[in-house]
């Protein structure tokens, strides 16, 4: 094995760096990455120009507006009931201009991912980023991938399909991560340590949970981001998912990947080193800064995001990770070194939960319950190495369908 910190996302090795401007398709444009990355985009024409954008369709005037300003050649909608209403909105900005390519339906996505360009940002939230992952992996595109569930449902095909360092992770933690390791080789390492807000709750027992609404779940004090990703915060589901991907991007066991929750969101995660130095990659709470380094690296992109004010005086605190009220980090430790179909069927049922409960009445505490049970159910899924596409989408299938029934089980229960 190599001494590299993976042969996955590794600082040391920069996949087909290209001189020159960089051609970008941006996934998930309209959403909270999307659009920070469309802004460092226009700030740095220099750099980047985005050939493809790809959307789900619910903000096509934005969408619209994101086309003209960048001069995409094309821009694909997953929802095809939203091609004509797409198609009026350039009209209206593009006047007797030729319009950009429009692709539309399901597959969209991971059409444009794999179009000719240098770097494909996946901003696309949800296990539906697994197919244009590995699209933008076999067309030999550099991925800055935002879309963490692909990397979890599809671990070992993602594996499969990667080549040294053509994953640029973009989360704020793995990106962290990545920065730090350039300091070592992979021997070095002693430790992960990722760093979580603690959400809304921190402090809060199991039983002061059960009551909470979602416009107290959905206040993250210290990022603003998309709701599904917003509840995972709360739940700290996200931070499960982060310690799975953070397992498969660089090759550490889980055992020394450690949660500490950091309030302040300073310090976004650190690596401990065998000398007993610790490096922390640090900086005001902002995508922007992580985005860049995943359509940028191995450059920097100067002023990329804002820097600490140093002149000013502030507190950073550190606080161990209460596992009985947030039991969702050691459930995904369990089905990480499950392996197999056991990740896509604890993404896919907390996807379900977590649309329960923003759009319906579960209650807060019952998400990860549920979550629990969908996962008890499924057991040891076996597949060892041999994982397929169809086995997560049959998982996925499955977890959803018992997630619903377990999730009306629960809302029926709470309201009587």
């Amino acid at each position: 094995m190599s001494d590299r910190p993976s042969p996955l996302a590794d600082p040391h090795t920069a996949f087909d760096v290209s001189e020159g401007r960089r051609d970008i398709v941006v996934l998930g444009s309209t959403g909270s990455i999307g659009t920070q990355a469309v802004d460092l985009v226009l700030r740095n024409p220099d750099r980047f120009r985005v050939t493809a954008l790809a959307a789900s369709g619910s903000r096509i005037g934005l969408l619209a507006e994101q086309a003209h300003r960048l001069r995409a050649g094309t821009v694909a909608v997953a929802r095809e009931d939203a091609v004509e209403d797409l198609r009026t909105a350039l009209k209206a900005l593009y006047g007797s201009e030729p319009l950009p390519e429009i692709l539309a339906g399901p597959d969209a996505a991971t059409q444009v991912a794999a179009s000719p360009c240098h770097t494909v940002l996946n901003g696309i939230t949800g296990s539906i980023g697994l197919a244009p992952t590995l699209a933008a992996l076999e067309a030999g595109r550099t991925l800055a991938l935002a879309n963490k569930e692909s990397l979890i449902v599809g671990g070992p095909l993602v594996k499969g399909l990667a080549k040294p360092g053509q994953i640029i992770p973009v989360d704020s933690e793995h990106a962290a991560l990545f920065q730090a390791l350039a300091a070592g080789s992979r021997q070095d390492v002693r430790k992960l340590v990722v760093t979580a807000s603690g959400g809304p709750f921190r402090g809060r027992t199991r039983d002061q949970l059960a009551h909470v609404t979602r416009a107290e779940a959905l206040a993250h004090p210290t990022w603003a981001m998309g709701p599904v990703i917003t509840i995972n915060s709360a739940t700290l589901v996200n931070k499960g998912l982060e310690v799975i991907e953070a397992h498969l991007l660089y090759d550490i066991p889980f055992d020394r990947i450690e949660v500490v929750v950091h309030p302040q969101s300073y310090v976004h995660s650190m690596v401990e080193f065998t000398d007993g130095s610790t490096l922390a990659q640090a900086t005001p709470p902002d995508m922007r800064g992580p985005i860049a380094i995943g359509i940028g690296w191995p450059e920097r992109i100067p002023d990329a995001a804002p820097a600490f004010d140093w002149s000013k005086a502030s507190t950073w605190e550190f606080f161990p990770l209460d596992n009985e009220a947030f039991p969702s980090v050691n459930l995904a430790r369990h089905v990480g070194g499950l392996g197999g179909t056991a990740p896509a069927v604890f993404n896919a049922a907390n996807e379900e939960c977590v649309d329960a409960f923003l759009h319906g009445d579960l209650p807060f505490h019952a998400i990860m319950d549920t979550v629990t049970s969908v996962v008890d159910e499924h057991g040891d899924p076996g597949q060892g190495t041999s994982l397929t596409v169809p086995d997560v989408l049959e998982a996925e299938t499955w977890a959803r369908a018992r997630a619903r029934e377990l999730s009306a089980k629960a809302i029926a229960e709470a309201r009587a």
